[in-house]
């Protein structure tokens, strides 16, 4: 191509051109002669309004402008933008994210225009089939039968049945397709290789060796051929066996040194060590101007809080909060009430610490027990409140006084201690029971400090211990699902009470005329036996939902009421004599409430623990 031809605009331009031009030099026009069969002249010809004299009016004539064509380059980037996208009408195309209208008219052009950018592989109708971004996936129906066959047929020969196949027009196959084509028959099972294909496998096979154990002649080929034999168990020639890289016995042994020396040092940087315990009292002084402590009833309060026994008052169900305690750092894990009078109140916390609190006067934390490396799992006092127990997930129970905070004694199994009870009889003060997690029930002497007993019988860790008839005998529950009955010192079960319907039963509360035990069961229910091992099925009470944890449950002092907490933090109540739930529930934390108490001397005061960490009272 010689040149770029440029037309003008209008006649008026084309005839000032021509005009400018020299009379003597030719028109750039009149250069370009028409190609070879062009009829232009003869349309012209045959035009009847074609003017023939002087001053008709010129048609206007195309003018070429030659132009130098610079290298030609070639890019691969296809035109995306036909026109400028600065225009007026380009920047009004241009939206951002969170516009949501677009303020302009589209033109024709714009509306039927291309689709920017290149077109995918395969074009527009690859994406038909696609219902995720790698592919097609879809759901086809087989039995195990049939996938297992198809799948030992794709490992072993190379190609299995196609299971998107929809017609004859389809691929019947996938994976090696020659191979397919040459064998008809694709079942693994019904497959058998030819006579090439068996003698080619024999020559990939290893050497059988030669049997030497029982031909003695073949013993000594063996021998001077040191070749074991194998059989049919020889491997494959371009079979490669991975041989295990690690460490071998001496590397073994040197690291279990060193594992056991840092879990040496681990715990013992986490264990409180006997004579290493500490306590904090919190008060202003230990004693009053009458010198008595914080152990002492309390007498100037409204509440008479030694009658002759607890629960001769009528016992009604709470409404409001009427006081917080708060000091733990992490969840609360059991409260227990100071025995007989319950002016105290004893909690053990996950975050390792046991706390003394105080009910009737100023509502303070008295004082702080620090001697567990891990979190308190249980605590219990004595008959008469001046020594208590806690065992900690540390694997120690330690022996404390309740006045002075000194840490009287230490004790372990190397085993976590569940529950820990003192023995209720006067008589016996220096023993006490605690449920382990090897599924045992040890029963130590303080006053040897050694373990007398050992109860053996259970098949899961033990959840809870229960004095009965008066305290000569004892039942335990346990994650086996099972209830089991003992005599007191005597590792023989007297009682085995095991169901196909029964769930594991984690907090177990005895009634308080002594006649029958409440247990929280796993199912969302609570189910009633009496002292004597039977189960009162006209009693069961339902309604709550514990989600899976260790929910204690407590009776009211005259034991017209039962309560028990609940997974999402609310405290909920029945009637024990119809075993009616009551409409009245309170929503006492904002986590699940674990333990909880009524005051033995008060008509209708409970105080709750729960995981959020905080200790309440209600009335």
């Amino acid at each position: 191509m010689a040149g770029l031809v440029e037309y003008a605009d209008s006649d008026e331009e084309a005839s000032a051109k021509t005009a400018s031009r020299p009379q003597d030099r030719p028109v750039a026009a009149s250069t370009i002669q028409p190609a070879a069969g062009d009829d232009s002249d003869e349309e012209e010809d045959a035009n009847p309004l074609a003017f023939t004299g002087t001053d008709a009016p010129r048609r206007p004539q195309p003018t070429a402008s030659v132009r130098r064509l610079g290298s030609s380059k070639i890019s691969a980037a296809p035109d995306v933008l036909d026109q400028d996208i600065m225009t007026a009408g380009s920047t009004s195309l241009v939206t951002r994210p969170t516009d949501n209208q677009m303020n302009i008219n589209l033109t024709y052009q714009d509306m039927l225009a291309p689709v920017a950018g290149p077109l995918p592989i395969g074009g527009e109708k690859s994406f038909d089939r696609m219902n995720m971004l790698t592919g097609h996936v879809e759901q086809q129906a087989m039995s195990d039968l049939d996938f297992k066959v198809q799948e030992r047929a794709y490992q072993s020969l190379g190609y299995a049945r196609n299971p998107s196949e929809l017609n004859s027009a389809q691929q019947p196959f996938v994976g090696d397709l020659i191979a397919a084509q040459n064998v008809k028959d694709v079942s693994f099972d019904t497959f058998r290789p030819s006579a090439a294909m068996r003698q080619e496998m024999k020559k990939k096979r290893k050497n059988k060796g030669v049997l030497g154990e029982f031909d003695p002649e073949g013993e000594e080929i063996a021998e001077e051929d040191r070749v074991e034999y194998v059989g049919p168990w020889a491997a494959y020639r371009e079979e490669r066996l991975d041989i295990p890289a690690g460490p071998d016995e001496e590397e073994y042994e040197s690291s279990a040194r060193r594992g056991d020396k840092r879990a040496i040092l681990e715990r013992s940087a986490r264990e409180v060590g006997f004579g290493e315990e500490k306590s904090v009292f919190h008060g202003a002084a230990m004693r009053d101007y009458q010198g008595r402590t914080y152990m002492a009833t309390p007498r100037d309060i409204d509440t008479d809080l030694e009658p002759s026994e607890p629960g001769t008052q009528q016992c009604y169900i709470p409404k409001s909060c009427i006081h917080t305690w708060s000091g733990h750092t992490k969840g609360v894990s059991c409260i227990r009430l100071f025995p007989k009078t319950g002016h105290l109140i004893l909690s053990g916390s996950m975050d390792s610490r046991v706390k003394l609190w105080d009910v009737y006067h100023e509502g303070k934390c008295l004082r702080t027990f620090m001697g567990h490396g891990k979190a308190v799992r249980d605590v219990a006092f004595n008959n008469d409140g001046t020594r208590f127990l806690s065992a900690g997930y540390d694997r120690q129970i330690k022996l404390w006084d309740t006045e002075t905070g000194q840490c009287l004694q230490a004790f372990t199994n190397t085993k976590i201690p569940y529950v820990v009870k003192f023995n209720p009889d006067p008589a016996q003060q220096n023993v006490f029971l605690a449920g382990m997690s090897d599924k045992k029930i040890i029963q130590y002497d303080l006053t040897s400090e050694k373990i007398t007993q050992e109860y053996d019988q259970h098949l899961g860790p033990v959840n809870t211990i229960t004095w009965v008839d008066e305290n000569r005998r004892f039942v335990t529950t346990s994650d086996d699902k099972t209830i089991r009955a003992w005599d007191y010192d005597i590792p023989v079960v007297i009682k085995y009470i095991a169901e196909p319907s029964m769930h594991s039963m984690p907090a177990v509360t005895l009634h308080p005329d002594k006649k029958y035990m409440a247990m929280q069961s796993l199912d969302n229910q609570i189910l009633v036996w009496t002292t004597e091992f039977k189960q009162n099925r006209k009693k069961r009470f339902a309604g709550h939902i514990t989600g899976g944890y260790a929910c204690e449950i407590a009776f009211s002092p005259d034991g017209k009421w039962l309560s028990s907490g609940d997974g999402s933090g609310n405290l909920h109540f029945w009637d024990w004599k119809t075993c009616k739930k009551m409409p009245q529930r309170i929503k006492a934390h904002n986590h699940v409430v674990i333990s909880h108490a009524w005051l033995p001397h008060e008509t209708s005061k409970v105080v709750t623990g729960s995981w959020d960490g905080n200790i309440k009272l209600w009335d």
